[in-house]
């Protein structure tokens, strides 16, 4: 089996939320997670911090690290998945009842195998 990131995008859209509907939310997006778990397609997932991080980029002067990224954009990266699926399609028929298509997009990456990874 190929390894996939599911990468959460959206536009910002919980704090407009009440705490009720939030958590409501929440219920859905661990119940999906432990679906993925208990049929054994779940290799990691996490929700990224909100407006924390840092950003390297290489210059003249050395390395410059910078605070960021900031959601000046109109999405921001709020959390992932690693799955496993078959293929392609298998990815995309696990992501399409993912709770987070309500709130944002999904993009899908196929992870490269590197070293002696197994998949």
């Amino acid at each position: 089996m190929a390894r996939y990131l599911l990468l959460l995008r959206d536009a910002d859209t919980f704090p407009d939320m009440s705490p009720e509907a939030m958590q409501a939310v929440l219920q859905r997006y661990i119940d999906w997670t432990h679906g993925l778990a208990s049929r054994g397609l779940l290799v990691d997932a996490s929700k990224l911090q909100d407006r924390t991080g840092r950003v390297l980029r290489p210059g003249s002067a050395g390395l410059s690290v910078t605070d960021g990224p900031f959601v000046e954009g109109k999405e921001i990266i709020g959390g992932y998945y690693v799955v496993s699926a078959d293929s392609w399609d298998d990815a995309v028929g696990l992501a399409s009842d993912c709770p987070h298509l309500e709130l944002g997009s999904i993009e899908i990456r196929e992870l490269e195998q590197t070293g002696d990874e197994q998949s």
